[in-house]
């Protein structure tokens, strides 16, 4: 099953597709509902949606065309966007150094932008590229949540367009003298050289999150690391990649975050 948000005569509707293509017609559910709430409650929900998505398949009276609708991010307002940085193959071999765990950074809500809307760029952001990703939309919530749980926490999956701005970047980063106490165990201080680079701006910009349109739900996916994800500008193949490749698997990241961030329903 597959799940957005849309705008439709200036409310939020839940839109489900009523078949495998979901290009032209979908079904939406009553006015109040909310994507994020149908994922708190899905083991309930979900029989409801199931019988409306079967009735719709054969009355056209109940689709509605997909040219109509203006696209919202499936989660409005996810609680968080936590990502993983230089996890693709991409990276493999420039990474000169680094951790082995999965490094972490966040994008705020704002940044989220529905599919099919403009990218709206100023010229103080410099250069901004593209870099596609599988997303990953909690379904139940947890700490300290097992390798082996973890897909069980999943409600679904959907692409994100990590918008980053090398230029912002470098502006936002930082060559300094860190304060340490003395490796040596004794007692003062010592200076250490360090390079510490922030990401609000260069991450977290207003539309540097375009995301959607569908959250695929975790039954319809049956290996999220057997996904192709590219991403195209004007007809044009820009880069593509395999989950496959992804250093930090799935039940790895939930796992590993979940140590540190209460994970919650709705969470990308």
């Amino acid at each position: 099953m597959k799940l957005g948000t849309v705008r439709l005569a200036g409310a939020e509707r839940v839109a489900v597709a009523v078949d495998d293509e979901a290009d032209a017609h979908v079904l939406l559910l009553d006015a109040g509902l909310t994507v994020g709430g149908l994922i708190t409650d899905w083991a309930a929900a979900r029989p409801a949606v199931e019988r409306a998505v079967g009735q719709a398949a054969t009355r056209a009276d109940q689709q509605v065309a997909v040219s109509e609708l203006e696209w919202l991010p499936p989660v409005t307002r996810p609680g968080k966007v936590i990502c993983i940085a230089l996890n693709n193959s991409a990276n493999v071999d420039r990474i000169m150094s680094g951790p082995k765990h999965p490094a972490a950074f966040t994008k705020p809500a704002s940044s989220l932008l529905g599919h099919g809307q403009p990218i709206r760029l100023k010229k103080e952001y410099g250069r901004v590229h593209p870099e596609p990703e599988l997303a990953v939309v909690i379904g139940t919530g947890g700490t300290d949540i097992t390798t082996d749980a973890a897909p069980g926490h999943v409600f679904g999956y959907t692409i994100i367009n990590d918008l980053t701005s090398p230029t912002m970047r470098a502006e936002d980063t930082f060559h300094y003298r860190a304060i340490h106490p003395k490796s040596d165990g004794s007692e003062g201080i010592e200076y250490v050289d360090t390079w510490v680079s922030y990401p609000g701006r260069y991450k977290g910009t207003d539309g540097f999150g375009p995301i959607g349109p569908w959250i695929a739900t975790a039954d319809s996916v049956p290996d999220p690391h057997a996904l192709t994800v590219s991403c195209l500008h004007q007809g044009r193949l820009v880069t593509q990649d395999s989950t496959a490749n992804l250093m930090h698997k799935v039940a790895d990241v939930i796992s590993f975050m979940s140590s540190y961030m209460t994970l919650e329903p709705g969470d990308i």
